[in-house]
């Protein structure tokens, strides 16, 4: 099953803008940037998307970028708004780098750890349910797997709960995805995800589990990008699970598998799991709905919804779908999702339960409440 996706997700953080805007945008050459390319001569070349700079240059490591000699780098802008900077005979090595854009300095906004370099400013009175509190914790881990469909490493984050260590009991488990434009990383950190589970442990209010938060951004192998909730699908069903249930003390029947995700999360969740019915118990989507750019009748009969109604209704022990409000960028294409699943059959929950629009605010909450639904 291929859905043609035409553009990428990004995801508003913190922000509320109104739903008619349905986080469409004009793709760019930065949605398929390769920032880092080794060519056969041995060169690297650093790439940036700056369409209205005026210079770029490259700062780092000294043994990775000359400051004098014939090894010089070499700059070129494309008239397409891409600064190409080539750096000649780079030996195997982890270098530290980045640009300078008109004089100042700017981290790699398409690097690796791009997105994880945002500082936090937690405000609490410490009695929040995402607070760190005086309860046993669980540990989170960041854990590397080959993704057998995408023919490289990936990372994600696996929560256990506090105790895990020393118990020979298996446990069900929540896969959980985040947002466009997040990687792996923001669950545990801006999505406070270990702190609200291990309080919720501590309160006795939901029952031991194993949380893999596994990345939910893929690079687009074809030039329309119609393959990237495909290729999630397929690792997530071809490595991550398996590497899981491989790795982890986990069950592994459908009844103790959950997948949750938020706004292009929330589409990976629906596609995934509506394609894959049978392996999932518990599905929540969050902010989200299909892919506001597509046909959403071909959605429908690509997923085989019409065919597959009655079988999905008796698999799915709970079916969830919300809403952070009339605010929620994702709440006209929502809605829509909902009118597809209505025709055709398909049942659901839907809520608004939290009217912070389509922020963490919502989706930390939206975790507080699910995750004492499962496994029960």
């Amino acid at each position: 099953m291929k859905l043609k996706t035409v553009l990428f997700f990004v995801l508003l953080i913190g922000t509320t803008v109104p739903a008619m805007a349905q986080w469409q945008r004009t793709p760019t050459p930065n949605d398929t940037l390769q920032p880092i390319r080794r060519l056969a001569d041995g060169s690297v070349v650093f790439s940036i998307y700056a369409p209205k700079a005026r210079t770029v240059s490259l700062a780092g490591d000294g043994d990775l970028v000359p400051f004098m000699g014939d090894n010089k780098p070499v700059v070129t802008e494309n008239p397409n708004g891409v600064w190409n900077i080539t750096v000649k005979d780079v030996k195997d090595g982890v270098y530290r780098y980045h640009f300078v854009v008109d004089g100042v300095n700017v981290y790699d906004p398409k690097g690796e750890l791009a997105s994880e370099t945002s500082a936090l400013a937690h405000i609490d009175n410490g009695d929040a349910f995402f607070s760190m509190k005086d309860v046993p914790h669980g540990a989170i881990s960041q854990r590397y797997y080959y993704s057998k469909p995408l023919k490289t490493y990936r990372r994600m984050h696996v929560w256990t709960p506090a105790g895990y260590e020393t118990s020979k009991k298996k446990l069900p488990v929540l896969y959980l995805v985040h947002g466009g434009g997040d990687t792996d990383n923001a669950w545990p950190t801006v999505g406070c995800a270990g702190l609200i589970l291990d309080n919720l442990l501590a309160e006795g209010k939901i029952v031991p589990m194993i949380v893999a938060m596994p990345n939910g951004n893929i690079r687009a192998q074809k030039r329309d990008m119609s393959d990237l909730m495909q290729n999630f699908t397929d690792d997530m069903m071809q490595s991550i699970i398996p590497f899981v249930e491989s790795n982890y003390r986990v069950l592994t029947d459908k009844d103790h598998r959950a997948m949750a995700g938020l706004s292009m999360g929330g589409i990976q969740t629906l596609e995934c799991t509506l394609a894959n019915y049978e392996k999932f118990g518990y599905v929540f989507a969050l902010s989200s709905g299909f892919n506001p750019n597509l046909d959403y009748e071909e959605v429908a009969k690509q997923l085989h919804l019409k065919e597959n109604a009655d079988k999905i209704n008796k698999t799915f022990r709970i079916f969830a779908h919300t809403q952070g409000g009339p605010t929620d960028i994702t709440h006209i294409s929502g809605e829509k999702t909902n009118k597809i699943f209505d025709k055709y059959g398909i049942k659901y929950e839907y809520s608004e339960p939290y009217q912070t629009g389509h922020s963490w605010s919502t989706w930390r909450n939206n975790l507080k409440d699910l995750a004492p639904r499962l496994f029960k």
